[in-house]
């Protein structure tokens, strides 16, 4: 019975061993994955460094340039302003002109028989102009003739 002991405490002994170097390459593989992870955190440390770097810089240009539209924006409400006063300037203008333009309109309205009495009396000083220079050419030819 002692021999039954002893070859149970072997198998036993036998059966940790082989458990024990089966734990041991299972801990040998979870650390060369571990040390696969560290490395693969690593070099993820490092790129998101240099994300970080790059976001950085990116938003700093962000600010300048919207920091150079604003300004763009603020000189172009003053033009956008002038503009708005230019064509109140030129409604005022155009304004006068209609005024102007009716202005005329109703005087002509107004005295449009006193304007056809001075073409009908320049008309009439313009016939008896011809007139005058055609009775002076035949009074001409008429003198020449004579000598």
């Amino acid at each position: 019975m002692v021999v039954l002991l002893y070859i149970s405490a072997l198998v036993a002994a036998i059966a940790f061993a082989v458990l024990v170097i089966y734990v041991v390459r299972a801990l040998k593989s979870v650390n060369i994955t571990l040390v696969h992870v560290a490395n693969a955190m690593s070099g993820l440390e490092k790129q998101i460094n240099g994300i970080t770097k790059e976001t950085e810089e990116l938003l700093n240009r962000t600010n300048r340039l919207a920091d150079d539209i604003h300004g763009k924006s603020e000189s172009l409400n003053t033009v956008f302003s002038s503009v708005k006063e230019l064509g109140e300037s030129l409604g005022q203008v155009n304004q006068s002109i209609r005024h102007v333009s009716n202005t005329v309109s109703t005087q002509t309205v107004k005295q449009s028989e006193q304007i056809a009495k001075a073409v009908q009396w320049g008309n009439v000083a313009i016939d008896l102009y011809a007139k005058f220079k055609q009775k002076q050419k035949q009074n001409e030819t008429q003198g020449g003739e004579k000598s």
